[in-house]
């Protein structure tokens, strides 16, 4: 039954084809957020964007809606959705209703008042043939991060508004003290010293409720802020190409961690002490409407303070550098230490990296060290200074008096407007610092946004939801980022849909490589990877991989259950298809026996489970989508004889009429496959019949496999 948010997802697929724009549903649902529920309103916008569509929210009057407003998303009480797309005259509407499949209907008016919600999405397209996919879609998110503060500019205003008022009210307490010791005192008129103090209390009041308004803007604009560029930088992370995530996991990690820093600037105090420094220059000048001559003393005080913060930038900005890079290396042994806990206890590993560890946390703290002493130097020297300056003020103030030139109120007025004149300038050097670590915060998280993803800017992708699993490498060269030798040198084959291969070779002879390619995991240097004879470039890579299978060599398994660990393989799929998936692969065997069944909990990376079960939950995984592509690397290294025959058996009825490529060193899986693919130093040097193949000895590999077959499993030729 199609639901409200199913809905949601039909009539983006139905706009995006009106558009004229490239679009599958895998391409739709890979942008999507958790894979039980569908779509909901805000994702439908986030998604529309990524694919050049701008959209705006509002409530529209179904009577006085024109062509021009058209296509509409309108949003029904029951949550359901669809498009007006023709106003065909006053009374009647072209509609796309996914209730009524792909064909467009005609509803009356009163039809749609029936059921509207009274919300309604408009659509548009922002490509033309001058503005390519990728620049509609930048249009519509805007930059990563500098979007994402634009749209809280209301509140960021209202910061600055505040701001405005607040500094006008901080001279209510140095007025009111100037006209009491220059007006009350000398006449004793004490009903205006109590009307005085009431205005006064009344302006302390407003100053407390608008600076409470000021840190509530603040914490609404980062709230926000913080949930949009959080979510593109983690979706960045997902789509980035792997060729372009260099360094260890732990430091990539710390850098996509350095959000925390960005976003602490732009919503604590620090960023309303900023917006406080350029009314210093107020002050003084109230100072000097104030007490004339008295106010060269701020005036030489103010510059003096900003020169100091200022020198010892340049000191500080490459402190922060040095303590990113060291950050990043401990963030690098840490994760290293916690994701290999096991060996690194049994391998006695501990002390190496123990002697890592206590080095990284030794050069970070030298660093920290020496620059929070340069920061509490400067600090130091500004309170110095603010202190000198309201004690010259005083003095001087004293002669200017016996002068006559000021009054007495004059002097402690401008003495109070001294000190709220020099508080912010104090704290110039903790602020420029931050905005260093700001600044390199920004900087490294701009480089891995500027990356390039697996959805490439300015490509205008092939939609092809349905691959037949013909696969080709023609002359296909490819050399792993940093390395010196290429991994694949001109490699050429071919794979017929449904056909049953698999791939032997010795260590590092390009096996798991072709695999990774043939997924578009990495792009090859030279020559051409194709699936359905269409360049795996120009094919949309979430409609590549819903059309493939995977079961890789290091296994990755999510905290969750053992249902949901599964059902990641495809789009919400049935209990009927993860029942299935799962007795082809030997998990309902064990899973039957908890007491949870599929709901069990699995810890993160399967803690708990033997590594046989581990490998049956990925093949599960890779069956539940019923992808006519099965790619496949060692899938059954680690079961037992026993399950490892059962798994074989369901696995050859079930590929009966699938692509399937299988990458081991075990004879056992042989009997899957029709067809033998022989790997040496990044060639094929052998390739055809099974039979043939294992039994013709004409490379050292091949001469190995037929003159000691069953020893293939057991000889590190093959591994």
């Amino acid at each position: 039954m199609l639901t409200g948010h199913d809905s949601l997802e039909k009539c983006l697929l139905h706009l995006a084809q009106h558009f004229q724009l490239p679009v599958s549903e895998a391409t739709v649902r890979s942008f999507a957020v958790g894979i039980n529920q569908g779509m909901t309103v805000e994702q439908f916008m986030q998604v529309a964007q990524r694919l050049g569509m701008g959209c705006a929210l509002s409530p529209q009057d179904l009577a006085t809606v024109t062509s021009n407003q058209l296509p509409l998303v309108l949003m029904q009480q029951d949550g359901h959705a669809l498009v007006l797309m023709q106003r065909l005259s006053d009374d009647l509407f072209d509609v796309m209703d996914a209730r009524y499949g792909d064909r467009s209907v005609e509803f009356t008016l009163a039809h749609l008042q029936a059921d509207y919600s009274g919300m309604a999405i408009q659509v548009r397209s922002l490509v033309s043939h001058t503005r390519p996919v990728s620049a509609a879609a930048a249009e519509a998110q805007g930059h990563w991060f500098w979007s994402a503060l634009k749209q809280s500019k209301w509140s960021y205003a209202q910061v600055a508004t505040a701001a405005v008022l607040i500094n006008f009210l901080a001279l209510t307490t140095s007025i009111f003290t100037m006209v009491v010791y220059d007006r009350i005192l000398p006449s004793q008129a004490v009903d205006s010293l109590i009307a005085l103090t009431f205005g006064v209390m009344v302006a302390l009041v407003v100053d407390f409720i608008i600076k409470s308004l000021r840190a509530v803007f603040i914490d609404d604009a980062g709230h926000h802020a913080d949930q949009l560029i959080g979510q593109r930088i983690f979706d960045q992370m997902l789509d980035m190409k792997l060729v372009n995530r260099k360094g260890s996991a732990g430091g990539f990690a710390n850098t996509l961690r350095e959000f925390e820093t960005l976003r602490e600037f732009f919503t604590s105090a620090t960023l309303a002490t900023l917006v406080d420094l350029p009314f210093a220059i107020f002050f003084l000048v109230v100072i000097y409407m104030v007490a004339g001559p008295l106010g060269i003393v701020p005036l030489i005080a103010v510059p003096a303070i900003i020169l100091l913060g200022v020198v010892v930038q340049p000191l500080l900005k490459r402190y922060t550098k040095e303590a990113y890079e060291q950050g990043q290396s401990k963030q690098g042994v840490l994760v290293e230490a916690i994701s290999g806990l096991e060996t690194v206890k049994t391998s006695g590993a501990g002390p190496l990296l123990r002697e890592r560890w206590e080095s990284c946390i030794r050069d970070q703290s030298s660093t920290g060290m020496r620059s929070r002493r340069v920061s509490h130097l400067v600090v130091n020297a500004a309170g110095f200074i603010q202190q000198a300056a309201q004690i010259l003020m005083v003095v001087y103030g004293v002669f200017l008096i016996v002068g006559g030139q000021i009054s007495m109120g004059a002097l402690i007025a401008s003495t109070m407007l001294c000190g709220r004149a020099l508080a912010p300038l104090a704290q110039l050097t903790q602020i420029l610092t931050r905005m260093n670590q700001a600044r390199t915060s920004y900087q490294s998280l701009d480089s891995v946004m500027r990356a390039g993803t697996d959805h490439a800017a300015g490509r205008h992708y092939v939609s092809r939801p349905h691959l037949s699993g013909a696969l080709e490498l023609r002359d296909v060269s490819f050399r792993y980022p940093d390395q010196q030798q290429n991994a694949l040198n001109q490699i050429s084959l071919r794979i017929q849909p449904g056909e049953k291969v698999a791939i032997l070779g010795r260590i590092g002879s390009g096996k798991s490589t072709v695999a990774r390619l043939l997924l578009g995991l990495y792009e090859q240097d030279e020559g051409l990877v194709l699936a359905d004879d269409t360049d795996l470039r120009q094919i949309n890579p979430s409609d590549l991989r819903a059309n493939i299978g995977v079961v890789q060599q290091d296994i990755w398994l999510v905290s969750g259950t053992l249902r949901q660990n599964i059902a990641i393989g495809g789009y919400r799929p049935s209990d009927a298809a993860i029942l299935e998936a799962s007795k082809v692969a030997g998990v309902h065997e064990f899973s039957s026996q908890h007491p949870l069944g599929y709901d069990m909990v699995l810890g993160e990376k399967g803690e708990g489970l033997s590594g046989g079960q581990k490998q049956a939950i990925t093949i599960a995984r890779a069956l539940v989508g019923n992808p006519p592509l099965l790619v496949m690397d060692e899938p059954t290294s680690m079961m037992d004889v026993q399950t490892e025959k059962q798994v074989l058996q369901s696995l050859k009825s079930h590929c009966a009429d699938k692509t399937l490529i299988i990458i081991t060193h075990r004879t056992s899986l042989l009997e899957l496959v029709d067809r033998v693919i022989i790997l040496d130093k990044g060639k094929v040097v052998a390739d055809g019949p099974k039979a043939m193949v294992m039994q013709t000895p004409s490379t050292p590999s091949a001469a190995h496999a037929s003159a000691n077959a069953g020893a293939i499993a057991a000889s590190p030729s093959y591994v």
